[in-house]
């Protein structure tokens, strides 16, 4: 963890704010790779992460982006209307989940919407490499993009590609087309909401691009209870303790009334901070970080989101 000094925040787009950071002692901050992210501690309580916009290079600031979402549950809506410039915030080292492959011939780059945040850092890295790559950024219009004229003036503009849904058809991305031009070693890596980011990824399955040269990171999960949910058992494998999950609570609000606490953060089995490792049942997966080939496992899982196949699920804890 570490104390950092907001230093400016900018009204990029439409309901978009950057927010730039600096050590609060005046230090270079650790070095971040592009698609990295910090995890902020807000004057809330609540922490939520963040993907780095600026150029991995820069080791005097952070950049983020934060979208003003109509359903928040907290995060954005206090980085808009409570953070102002001089405050000070705690927040984590970069993490990256999300990492580019500066070995690949040719990457090519999908943003939807807020998604530009880890993709524009993306680009500057694989500009400053002189790499081959494009980028295509979609949003509903130019007014709620961020970043357009920063994309437009940059060394690598006549790689970007806009696409606004109010621009007409000239602009829609035709995904067939991309994909299809590409060689057969081009990498992958899309980030936006979940609707987007999906039709990215099954368009480039279904022209059989294999899992290793598909890359995502989502700001959001699909909605995880439905109708038909029902209660299970977790049990803590150090003590013994048996804990009843009903349908309408998480085994981490479950575990935490007990006074069992697991780190939690996104709470939306995004950031992969609660993985809890599953020695006995079969979960079923809801989370949006770990892999197909993770999943298939069922050696771990996401207790802020996740639930039970089986009648109970052992916990490593």
């Amino acid at each position: 963890m570490m104390d950092v000094l907001i230093t400016a925040m900018r009204l990029v787009a439409q309901d978009i704010v950057s927010v730039e950071m600096v050590n609060a002692y005046g230090s270079e901050l650790p070095a971040f790779a592009a698609g990295s992210h910090i995890d902020v501690h807000l004057p809330n309580g609540l922490i939520r992460q963040y993907s780095l916009f600026n150029n991995p290079e820069e080791r005097s600031r952070y950049c983020i982006g934060v979208l003003k979402d109509a359903a928040s549950r907290g995060g954005s809506k206090v980085v808009h209307e409570a953070l102002r410039v001089g405050q000070m915030l705690r927040i984590s080292e970069p993490r990256n989940l999300f990492a580019l492959d500066e070995g690949a011939p040719r990457s090519l780059l999908f943003a939807g919407g807020i998604g530009i945040t880890p993709i524009l850092s993306m680009a500057q890295r694989l500009s400053q490499l002189g790499a081959d790559f494009e980028l295509h950024y979609s949003s509903r219009s130019s007014l709620r993009a961020a970043f357009v004229r920063r994309l437009q003036q940059a060394d690598f503009a006549a790689n970007v590609h806009f696409h606004f849904d109010d621009a007409g058809e000239q602009q829609r991305l035709d995904i067939a087309a991309v994909l299809t031009q590409q060689c057969a070693h081009t990498h992958l890596y899309v980030c936006g909401p979940t609707g987007y980011m999906d039709f990215v990824l099954e368009s480039a399955r279904a022209l059989g691009w294999s899992e290793e040269r598909l890359h995502r990171e989502y700001f959001s999960a699909a909605a995880t209870t439905r109708a038909d949910d029902g209660s299970f058992e977790v049990r803590l494998n150090s003590s013994g303790q048996v804990f009843q999950i009903p349908a309408d609570k998480t085994v981490v609000q479950v575990l935490d009334e007990a006074g069992v606490i697991i780190p939690v953060s996104c709470e939306q089995g995004i950031c992969g901070t609660c993985l809890t490792r599953v020695i006995d049942g079969e979960p079923d997966h809801r989370d949006a970080f770990m892999t197909a080939a993770e999943r298939a496992s069922n050696d771990q899982f996401t207790p802020c989101c996740s639930r039970a196949k089986s009648v109970c699920l052992v916990l490593d804890l």
